[in-house]
């Protein structure tokens, strides 16, 4: 059943629409003009976040805060080998997925270590870019609140992920 619901929702929105007398092509048309200007709305944004998350990786930035904070992490109940993958997933979702896929390979996809990691990774998203989408198309510029707590929202799922799986 669950392989026609998505076909089934099309077909129901031509018929829906067809009813309304609504242009649906002219529509489509219209929604794919106004995303190409969207995309080069944001595409700045885009670039900006991509070459920053770049740098803090190349620069070796990001190794040194990851080997910093894994005793902490440790503490919390997150193993050593998923600072690296906690700290890039809010930046990178590309990077996040080759270091998840890394992290299979490496561990085993029933090891400990990488069930954390798939909670992780299904639990949280790249705080940074989708923040950098929404805002970048709002009149929000003060961010104020949201990242950090977005952050911390980040953070605690893979504390609770950890959590989870030593009980489990």
């Amino acid at each position: 059943m669950a392989l026609y619901i998505i076909p089934l929702f099309i077909i129901f929105i031509f018929v829906y629409a067809g009813f309304k007398g609504t242009d649906t092509y002219g529509a489509f048309v219209k929604g794919a003009k106004d995303a190409i200007a969207l995309i080069w709305d944001i595409l700045p944004y885009i670039v900006a976040i991509l070459v920053a998350v770049k740098l803090f990786e190349a620069s070796g930035l990001l190794m040194i805060v990851c080997n910093f904070v894994a005793p902490v992490f440790e503490f919390l109940g997150i193993p050593r080998e998923l600072a690296h993958f906690v700290f890039l997933k809010p930046f990178s979702g590309a990077g996040s997925i080759a270091l998840y896929n890394e992290i299979i390979v490496l561990y085993g996809p029933d090891s400990y270590i990488s069930r954390v990691a798939s909670i992780i990774a299904g639990s949280s998203d790249t705080v940074f870019y989708i923040a950098t989408i929404y805002f970048s198309k709002t009149n929000v510029k003060k961010l104020g609140l949201a990242i950090p707590i977005a952050l911390f929202c980040t953070f605690f799922s893979a504390v609770l992920a950890s959590w989870v799986c030593r009980i489990f």
